[in-house]
């Protein structure tokens, strides 16, 4: 019996609602970061994202001071993984970047890799921003680029207004799907309904780092038909 026959259950995002959607945000490229490790559980998470209806996954590997790996290094290991898969996603390739002095001599470098040519995936600190968050937001506007940042409800140090700022900032916001389903706790759990809810979600990822983590995400209970609707809207 296959992956997905030993796993036949419900879940969460089950009644079509990821039919066609995008993941902006996996670390399912092996071998680069604290994500998966091997190529062989790299094409286990792909099978099961397939399964629930995704057709795009944007690999995101971790970009910071102290996991600074070449652009070319991760071309070329993707390269491998789109040589191995034979499924129906289409995969593309962008990073995670820590807004940090690694990404401030990127961003000079212009040594980005992008989402959609212009929208780069951010992170900071869980509980402090960087000194010079918004000066870099505008920084990095300035040059063309749009930021987008991971997972704001995971993110203690911002409330509603702080999310409102930054957006009239020009920030677009990505949101982790196992938010929904209390993964990362009640906090985040009812942070991320209340920015979905006053639709300040603009893109949407599972923040994949390991096969069997996926299926307990998207497994732990069904979604309430108004939150799956206001996905629909956000997909």
């Amino acid at each position: 019996m296959g992956f997905l026959g030993l796993f036949k259950k419900k879940y969460a995002f089950d009644d079509g609602v990821l039919q066609g959607a995008v993941d902006s945000h996996s670390h399912i490229l092996f071998g680069v970061d604290d994500g998966i490790s091997t190529l062989e559980d790299s094409l286990g998470v792909l099978s099961f994202l397939e399964s629930v209806g995704i057709r795009h996954v944007w690999c995101t590997p971790h970009i910071m001071d102290d996991l600074a790996t070449p652009t070319e290094m991760l071309k070329t290991r993707f390269q491998e993984l789109q040589q191995a898969y034979t499924g129906k996603i289409e995969l593309h390739l962008a990073a995670e970047y820590m807004l940090d002095s690694e990404f401030e001599k990127r961003l000079e470098q212009r040594d980005i890799l992008m989402i959609d040519d212009d929208m780069v995936l951010v992170e900071t600190s869980m509980n402090v921003p960087p000194f010079n968050f918004k000066d870099l937001i505008r920084r990095m506007m300035s040059m063309g680029y749009r930021p987008l940042l991971a997972h704001p409800e995971r993110y203690r140090y911002l409330a509603l207004n702080d999310y409102q700022e930054l957006r009239t900032l020009g920030v677009y916001f990505q949101l982790n799907l196992p938010s929904l389903v209390g993964y990362y706790g009640e906090t985040a759990r009812k942070k991320a309904l209340q920015l979905l809810k006053n639709g300040l979600y603009n893109r949407v990822g599972s923040d994949c780092h390991r096969l069997h983590a996926i299926r307990d995400q998207y497994s732990r209970e069904d979604l309430t038909t108004e939150i799956n609707e206001q996905l629909k809207q956000l997909l």
